[in-house]
């Protein structure tokens, strides 16, 4: 072979891969005539919630189909490459760190509900000892803010002025003699045994069998955190004004969402429509 045809076959190689690997990769964007859609959710209470807009969809003549997962990463990650078409477990701070922190194009459509965060009992059992106790807080950026601010309102930290929603474990100037132990979100309710006190995510007290009554303190539902930590429903900018999405949204605000959240969650959930 001489040099000149061997070299017309190599670009011709990296052509063709070039060209499978373009066709292999996942596009994000929904067809205007799509009748199904797939959404990645935490299993409570975003999933079920979800499982009672499935009739509502079939009325719209849609399909919804449901992925749950565990974790704050994936379903972001499957939204922005195409794997699934929306996602709903994440409020909207935590969105914007993600899509800062990883470059993606995700945006919310529309606030559903907001979960109460909350300060649960460990090895204690109420809020009148404030000094040497060791407490268990999400280790995600905006979820260990909040609940910095909560430990804070209740006077069991101080954090540096001006800490507001950036405030991490560094920002705090006062420890009253307390253990602040940052964990994933999802391991602190099994942390309680451990701790005096756990300051939990709504969705994962409720997955540990807690109510918002149970808890020892909570953030006012009437306050700047239920509009700040609204849970929403999030998809690929690409996909906003998609029709299917609307009508989804249209779903998950609807007055039997609605219902169904006040009577089976008991204050844990409240409905942001």
């Amino acid at each position: 072979m001489t040099k000149s045809l061997f070299s017309k076959c190599l670009v011709l190689v990296l052509v063709v891969l070039t060209v499978l690997f373009v066709g292999c990769k996942s596009d994000p964007e929904i067809k205007d005539d799509a009748t199904k859609i797939t959404v990645a959710a935490s299993p409570t209470p975003h999933a079920e919630i979800l499982k009672i807009c499935v009739p509502l969809m079939e009325e719209k003549g849609y399909t919804l189909e449901i992925k749950e997962f565990s974790d704050y990463v994936i379903p972001n990650t499957a939204t922005e490459e195409g794997e699934v078409n929306a996602n709903y477990f994440q409020h909207t701070p935590y969105l914007n760190d993600f899509n800062a922190e990883n470059g993606t194009h995700l945006v919310s459509v529309g606030a559903v509900h907001y979960e109460p965060f909350g300060i649960y009992a460990g090895t204690s059992s109420d809020l009148s000892v404030k000094t040497g106790l060791k407490i268990a807080v999400p280790n995600d950026t905006t979820n260990e803010a909040r609940a910095l601010l909560l430990l804070e309102q209740e006077g069991f930290i101080t954090l540096k002025e001006g800490a507001g929603l950036t405030a991490t474990k560094v920002d705090i100037v006062e420890f009253n003699g307390n253990e602040i132990v940052e964990l994933e979100a999802a391991a602190i309710a099994q942390a309680r045994p451990d701790c005096n006190l756990v300051v939990l995510n709504g969705n994962y007290a409720i997955g540990a069998g807690l109510k918002v009554k149970d808890a020892l303190a909570i953030e006012s539902a009437t306050g700047p955190a239920a509009t700040t930590y609204a849970n929403v429903l999030v998809v690929h900018e690409c996909n906003k004004e998609k029709t299917i999405i609307k009508a989804l949204l249209e779903c998950l605000q609807s007055e039997e969402v609605k219902t169904y959240i006040q009577n089976t969650y008991e204050g844990s959930v409240v409905p942001m429509f």
